[in-house]
């Protein structure tokens, strides 16, 4: 059979293997990065148009008084979900606790400053008076010195805590607190409250003028400051210790920024992550097929 000869200039004009299979290894990569990236911004750029910094409680504004937990005010303060769990304490079963959530909004008419907590109890607790009953409670603890957080049980000597405290029974107390075993009780209490009991759940109201005076907390929103809540079942024999304790949150009342949401740096340092493998997973093809750089 005759050997066929390539024409002067055919081999020229012939596509070069190699680099197109460098371009089409581009093109892949151009897609493969595009993609990642479009993926990426689907799920950070919500994140950034709806998330908070993490353990952040906003402040919402009410023209009116929030006294009353059921007010229409507080259908537009948003509201948000601390988790529970048990104090450490020496009592029998203070492990056990049956409450796991709270719901709290906080909002300021300029004046005064309302915080609202919120839990499910199937029991409205209202009566101790006997010796094995115990009534429902919540308590709300911020730092006197709103500039350092102390230790979350009950403050500490360097820094004291006001806890805001509600029974079942009515009673409305201010503390004061340096540690465990330090608690004091203002002369007067500038805390009102104000709670319902509807459909299996508490919803408690705090008031407070937002100047400080004495040893309280200032709350005029010059900074932010740093918030916890306990709750007490009393049908479940929850008194003292045996409570359900949440970590530090903090009230968004200073001039912010606060940074980019706690949710959208992982999602983006997720984003990049992936972008990354994507590109150095193409180049070892690339190279394992022996291809030129």
């Amino acid at each position: 059979m005759r050997e066929r000869r390539e024409s002067p200039g055919e081999s020229e004009r012939r596509p070069d293997p190699p680099r197109e299979r460098r371009g089409a290894d581009r093109s892949w990569l151009t897609v493969a990065a595009v993609v990642v990236l479009a993926v990426t911004a689907a799920a950070v750029l919500p994140s950034l148009t709806s998330a908070r910094p993490a353990n952040e409680v906003p402040m919402g504004e009410v023209g009116a008084n929030a006294t009353h937990p059921t007010a229409d005010a507080w259908t537009t303060v948003p509201s948000v979900e601390l988790a529970l769990s048990s104090a450490p304490s020496g009592l029998p079963g203070a492990s056990n606790v049956s409450v796991s959530e709270a719901q709290v909004r906080a909002a300021t008419n300029g004046s005064h400053v309302f915080v609202r907590v919120s839990w499910p109890d199937a029991t409205a607790d209202r009566n101790a008076s006997a010796p094995r009953e115990f009534a429902d409670a919540v308590a709300v603890q911020v730092p006197e010195n709103a500039s350092a957080r102390p230790p979350i049980a009950m403050g500490g000597a360097d820094n004291r805590v006001n806890v805001w405290y509600w029974t079942g029974d009515g009673r409305t107390e201010e503390l004061l607190a340096g540690g465990a075993g330090t608690t004091t009780d203002f002369e007067s209490t500038s805390v009102s409250t104000d709670a319902v009991h509807e459909d299996g759940e508490w919803h408690v109201a705090f008031t407070r003028d937002a100047a400080a005076e004495g040893n309280r907390t200032d709350l005029s929103g010059e900074q932010d400051v740093d918030l916890s809540v306990a709750v007490w079942n009393g049908s479940y024999d929850e008194r003292a210790g045996r409570k359900a304790v949440s970590e530090w949150h903090y009230l968004a009342m200073g001039p912010g920024p606060q940074g980019p949401p706690y949710e959208t740096i992982l999602w983006a340092v997720a984003g990049l992550a992936i972008l990354f493998v994507t590109v150095v997973t193409i180049e070892g093809v690339r190279r394992t097929r022996g291809d030129p750089a």
